[in-house]
């Protein structure tokens, strides 16, 4: 308890006075925000969304040219700018940015659909997209200071983010790392020092959980698990709340800054209204009605810096009714369902499980290959079939073929495939 109050008080604040950030003014709105009534909600992002296409319009290349025809219904208004898809904003990167770009951040999507995101966002926005982060933690029960297990795809940690992981007490656990060994020795850890939460990407946590399963470790528990990045199939869910006696929490966001939503307390996706736009399009862009699946296209209103308007995520979700209501008090709306994409296991013959996200970790360092492909038919072996981008060269496949070795720590046939 004192700890966290020196964290929220003294701590964050001083950190944020440092970095030139607002993460903790941004939570403590959050905190607040969240419990608007609906209608509240709803003139907040519709002021939200005037002010970003307003915004747009006149200060971003790729919208100003053209000429979209302003609308004093945001919705309308919104509707008249086109959908874009990674590929639009990999060509005119430059025409989507207002201002100068040596002042930004830029983040890179993991590329899991084959082509990687990229935005680049202030110091500002991106506090906020983490303020929403720890806030959807909280809905699983979390609190600021409390220990936790996180796994992730950060090679490197870097002084920032390991300051981060030292305040915030976070065990941090490359995901692409996990085999047994490795799983067996952070479960004799848990065993002598308890975390509460455990954090990361949903294939990740199962794994974790399988193999404790399989090692018949049954004193590790967590008071909650918040999964995000790849999909959290039912089995998965059912493992690791079995296992670890525990909740999971889903959330639904992307690297390029969209916090779309997260499950609550009644396991409800909530949409971060203020935050994003969510439509949910047939396959000619239409709205499909609540109850049916559709193409996932979002707005993010909090990016000036790189306004993603209409933005393809190439997912799938379903969503509840505009006066669907959640025992849980909240009024954000709803989803139903995020379909997702499914993301497969590579397994090999030693028994390590290759996340999809250890490939994007790899590939995203990698601008000379546009998009790739990881095909596993057989335990001894996998096929990468790549599309080259400029630059490219034989020296980049052995780079590649080096790198998956080197992380994986062991020799593993690869075959290439053009394409």
């Amino acid at each position: 308890m004192l700890y966290r109050h020196i964290l929220e008080r003294v701590l964050l604040p001083l950190g944020d006075l440092a970095l030139g950030t607002a993460f903790q003014a941004n939570l403590e709105a959050w905190r607040e925000r969240q419990w608007l009534p609906a209608q509240a909600l709803q003139h907040l992002q519709t002021d939200n969304l005037l002010r970003l296409l307003t915004h747009a319009s006149a200060r971003v290349p790729f919208y100003r040219d053209k000429n979209i025809q302003p609308d004093q219904d945001a919705r309308n208004w919104l509707r008249r700018f086109p959908v874009i898809t990674k590929r639009d904003v990999k060509a005119n990167i430059d025409d989507f940015i207002a201002g100068a770009k040596d002042r930004l951040v830029k983040e890179a999507s993991s590329g899991s659909s084959g082509i990687q995101g990229v935005v680049y966002t202030s110091k500002l926005e991106e506090a906020n997209t983490r303020a929403i982060q720890v806030l959807w933690w909280e809905w699983a029960g979390y609190r600021l200071g409390d220990p936790i297990v996180q796994t992730g795809m950060t090679l490197k940690r870097g002084l920032v983010k390991s300051l981060k992981d030292f305040l915030l007490r976070t065990e941090y656990q490359p995901a692409f790392e996990l085999d047994e060994r490795v799983i067996g020795a952070l479960l004799q850890r848990l065993r002598r020092r308890p975390r509460a939460m455990l954090l990361g990407y949903a294939s990740s946590l199962y794994l974790i959980a399988r193999v404790a399963q399989e090692l018949r470790v049954g004193d590790v528990k967590f008071r909650g698990v918040v999964s995000w990045g790849d999909k959290m199939f039912d089995h998965y869910r059912r493992t690791i709340e079995s296992q670890f006696r525990t909740v999971v929490h889903d959330t639904y966001a992307c690297t390029e800054g969209f916090m779309i939503a997260a499950q609550c307390a009644q396991q409800r996706y909530h949409i971060m209204a203020p935050q994003v736009y969510v439509e949910l399009l047939d396959d000619d862009f239409r709205e499909v009605p609540p109850g049916e699946v559709g193409h996932v296209v979002v707005t993010r209103l909090d990016n000036y810096s790189m306004p993603l308007i209409r933005y393809y995520l190439g997912d799938l979700a379903i969503r509840e009714p505009a006066n669907a209501s959640c025992p849980c008090g909240r009024s954000l709306p709803l989803l139903r369902k995020v379909v997702g994409r499914d993301t497969d296991i590579v397994r090999t013959a030693s028994g390590k499980h290759l996340i999809v996200h250890f490939f994007t970790a790899i590939f995203e360092h990698v601008p000379e290959i546009k998009q790739f492909q990881v095909v596993q038919r057989d335990p001894r072996e996998i096929e990468i079939a790549f599309i080259p981008d400029r630059g490219f060269h034989e020296g980049v496949l052995r780079h590649v073929e080096q790198a998956i070795h080197d992380h994986l720590r062991e020799p593993f046939p690869i075959r290439f495939r053009e394409v």
